[in-house]
């Protein structure tokens, strides 16, 4: 019986390890605070108004590669660069709650070889270990999501255990521009938004 359960683990493991983690549900913004997830059964709209929100546009074609908060009052007070997982390792999209933040902290998937910790900062949201923290947004991650070094101390000290975090891979901007005033917001010039989102923002004053 032992042999068999040892079985059973490294199949799963195997498994887990040539196959990652679903994409997630497909998540479509629809105001600052409201977001239509697509089920097998349609679409069910879902409306966080009143909550705290990290909003997270991929790095990915058609998204953003920026992350936006929003606090209770419904108001974008945050935005700034990530990156997300390449392409083998496509972080999951739909809603999720943060549940672990730790300041310190050595991812144990993929520990850096110098002993260095390279998850300082981390707000877990999902239990694939899947989380936000400070990280290059020079290049794409294992699945996390990196915040540039500048926003992520920020952004962890607001955050508490009942922050919602969405994952989407829709452009987030055209509800976001009306809170940012776009003078003070850098905008990551590597990340992908359509033309006409460019051209809104850089025309703007």
């Amino acid at each position: 019986m032992r042999y068999i359960i040892l079985i059973v683990i490294s199949l799963i493991t195997l498994l887990y390890a040539e196959h990652p983690p679903p994409r997630g549900i497909a998540t479509f913004p629809i105001s600052k605070t409201s977001f239509k997830l697509m089920t097998k059964d349609g679409f069910n709209t879902v409306n966080l108004k009143g909550e705290k929100i990290i909003v997270v546009s991929v790095r990915e074609h058609g998204s953003d590669g920026r992350f936006y908060a929003i606090d209770e009052r419904g108001k974008v007070w945050k935005s700034g660069p990530i990156t997300s997982g390449a392409e083998k390792y496509r972080s999951p999209s739909g809603i999720f709650t943060i549940f672990q933040k730790k300041r310190f902290h050595m991812s144990t998937a993929y520990p850096d070889p110098s002993g260095v910790n390279n998850m300082d900062y981390m707000m877990k949201f999902t239990r694939f270990g899947h989380a936000l923290h400070k990280g290059s947004v020079d290049w794409m991650s294992h699945g996390c999501i990196h915040v540039d070094p500048k926003d992520v101390v920020a952004l962890f000290d607001w955050s508490d255990y009942s922050t919602k975090v969405v994952v989407t891979r829709h452009s987030y901007m055209p509800f976001a521009l009306g809170d940012l005033r776009v003078e003070r917001v850098e905008i990551d010039k590597a990340a992908i938004f359509p033309s006409n989102i460019i051209e809104a923002i850089f025309s703007a004053k």
